[in-house]
């Protein structure tokens, strides 16, 4: 009988950290998360002892902090080693900056299409090529049909590339639209993995989120457990419905039949893509 997904050993890909308290917001920022949206690191670590999460990948949000990272590197500093960082940076950030983020546990940096547009990461490129070289990952979060047009670029610039959010494709379009047929596509460089994660940024149904189950289908057949990762977005900052980090785990659980393939997802696909290691490593 398989394991129940609650006790099994498992590695949270996609969370982020809000304390404005200790790390006020940065003037401008497009969204400012208050109330039950504020996510500490001390109770994130309680969430993670709850469910038996034993490490998380944390992801600098753009909301709230921008390109100001210390909440994120206080995090991890302060996690006893359970935690790993994807940093957010200028387009120009030097190799030097990368270097400094990378000593702090930083294994990448993520850039936000779906939120700023490609225009904005135009001139990106050669940032990219700094982070290939560095052996860090390029995280994106696309939605729609961006990645027919940044798939080449990507793929150009050597990096492991991280998709968020199984690519947000557009439901209505099925999996056939151009965006998702060129992220499938990447599955083939053998160096592009996908996030099982994000229902609420592209399901048009209430959980389970059924309408996404082809698409999950999909991106497990083409990249194989071994390029796959899961992650909660908590504190799931802009919710368009009720998520709880329980249902979120149920729903992948379903999503994903099979206890190897799971176990795969969950542990053994993070700790090679990001270093995580066992026993608190």
């Amino acid at each position: 009988m398989d394991a129940s997904i609650f006790s099994a050993p498992k590695i949270d890909c996609h969370c982020h950290i809000f304390d404005p308290e200790s790390f006020p917001y940065a003037p401008g920022v497009f969204y400012a998360p208050s109330g039950g949206e504020i996510a500490t690191a001390d109770y994130f670590m309680q969430v993670m002892s709850a469910y038996g999460v034993s490490h998380a990948l944390l992801v600098g949000p753009n909301s709230g902090y921008g390109t100001d990272n210390r909440c994120m590197l206080d995090a991890i500093r302060r996690g006893g080693h359970r935690f790993k960082g994807i940093a957010v940076v200028e387009n120009d950030a030097s190799a030097s900056q990368l270097q400094d983020l990378q000593a702090q546990g930083v294994v990448g940096i993520a850039f936000n299409m779906a939120l700023l547009g490609l225009a904005h990461y135009a001139n990106a490129d050669a940032l990219w090529e700094r982070i290939a070289a560095l052996d860090m990952c390029v995280q994106v979060q696309v939605q729609d049909d961006q990645m027919a047009e940044l798939a080449p670029r990507l793929l150009g610039c050597g990096a492991q590339i991280v998709v968020d959010h199984h690519g947000r494709p557009d439901i209505s379009r099925g999996l056939a639209s151009p965006g998702f047929d060129a992220l499938l596509r990447m599955a083939d460089s053998g160096r592009c993995a996908v996030k099982l994660s994000g229902y609420d940024k592209f399901s048009r149904e209430a959980l389970p989120f059924a309408d996404a189950q082809p698409f999950t289908d999909v991106l497990l057949s083409a990249f194989g457990p071994a390029n796959c990762l899961w992650g909660s977005d908590w504190p799931n900052i802009r919710a368009t419905r009720r998520l709880d980090y329980g249902t979120l785990l149920g729903v992948f659980e379903r999503s994903v039949p099979s206890e190897a393939d799971r176990r795969t997802i969950l542990v053994d696909t993070p700790m090679r893509l990001f270093g995580f290691g066992t026993g608190g490593n």
